[in-house]
């Protein structure tokens, strides 16, 4: 009955955990919105009201099936590092290749915690270190985890070392793909502000100098 009552606010912990990272990215609806306000006050009157709404909810459309395509593989991104980290802190602290491999996928969740729990439970039932690591190939960076499991499945004490290393190495590469998709965002960011800025422009200067030269050519006739 006591462990019983310690797993589960673990289990609605982590259950809360999942659920903040899969809600929608708000920057998605933001950047929607302005296309279409933008759409609208370009084209002005019904037709333009009707085309923001259309632009808008098309915008939204395509970002969130973008994103939803892509949200497993930054989220793995972001977990293997910790992911390796737990690893290496199991096996130190005595834990199995298998058990660490289990506790570790059930703690974190998600694509990358369901692959560990396969990995655990392959190697539990006595697969081979090739076919149990197998589940992590297929993830982006997963491979070079499989290969330092593998390479060190004979030594546990060997194995923590690889491990320890290989996290810190994908956490310097996780800081240096954040960096330069920073620097991306700068220059991606121009276009939408452009579009934002270019309803006000054409209202304050081109729409004036477009109605006094019609009232000069309609008052010359």
């Amino acid at each position: 009955m006591t462990a019983g009552r310690r797993r589960v606010p673990g289990n609605r912990g982590r259950r809360r955990f999942t659920a903040e990272r899969s809600r929608p990215d708000p920057r998605i609806g933001a950047a929607a919105v302005l296309a279409g306000v933008a759409t609208a006050g370009l084209l002005g009157g019904w037709t333009g009201l009707a085309a923001g709404v259309a632009v808008g909810t098309g915008c939204w459309w395509a970002a969130r099936q973008w994103s939803t395509a892509g949200r497993d593989d930054r989220q793995v991104a972001v977990d293997l590092p910790i992911a390796v980290d737990l690893l290496a802190a199991a096996l130190r602290a005595g834990a199995p290749p298998a058990r660490a491999a289990e506790v570790v996928g059930e703690a974190l969740g998600g694509p990358l915690g369901r692959r560990l729990e396969l990995v655990g439970t392959a190697l539990r039932l006595g697969a081979r270190p090739e076919e149990a690591w197998a589940p992590l190939a297929a993830i982006p960076g997963g491979e070079r985890v499989r290969r330092a499991a593998v390479r060190t499945a004979a030594s546990g004490a060997a194995m923590t070392g690889a491990l320890g290393r290989l996290a810190g190495d994908l956490r310097a590469a996780r800081r240096a793909q954040a960096e330069a998709a920073a620097q991306r965002l700068g220059v991606l960011v121009v276009l939408p502000l452009g579009l934002c800025f270019l309803p006000a422009f054409l209202l304050t200067g081109v729409v004036p100098v477009v109605v006094a030269v019609l009232g000069d050519v309609l008052r010359s006739r």
